[in-house]
């Protein structure tokens, strides 16, 4: 299990669209991954579960990947470019 931190600057936060993005993103993974925000968590498969998570701009988030290093790279690069 491989973790990163972030710290979301969108002003909007992780609201519905870049949240769908992100979710269609990890299901392309083959990883398991999880976001965790405040000491709530939620599966990055799961849309409504992410949403729940009221992810705001200036929240820092942890995710945790449960895969190898290359599908790691990948997410905290999609964190870079759109959140």
């Amino acid at each position: 299990m491989k973790r990163f931190e972030y710290t979301i600057t969108d002003p909007n936060g992780l609201h519905a669209r870049p949240a769908g993005l992100l979710i269609k993103k990890v299901q392309t993974l083959a990883c398991e991954a999880t976001i965790e925000c405040r000491g709530k968590s939620a599966s990055l498969k799961r849309l409504l579960a992410v949403m729940g998570l009221g992810i705001r701009c200036g929240d820092t988030v942890t995710v945790t990947v449960d895969g190898d290093a290359s599908e790691v790279e990948v997410l905290k690069s999609f964190f870079e470019e759109n959140f």
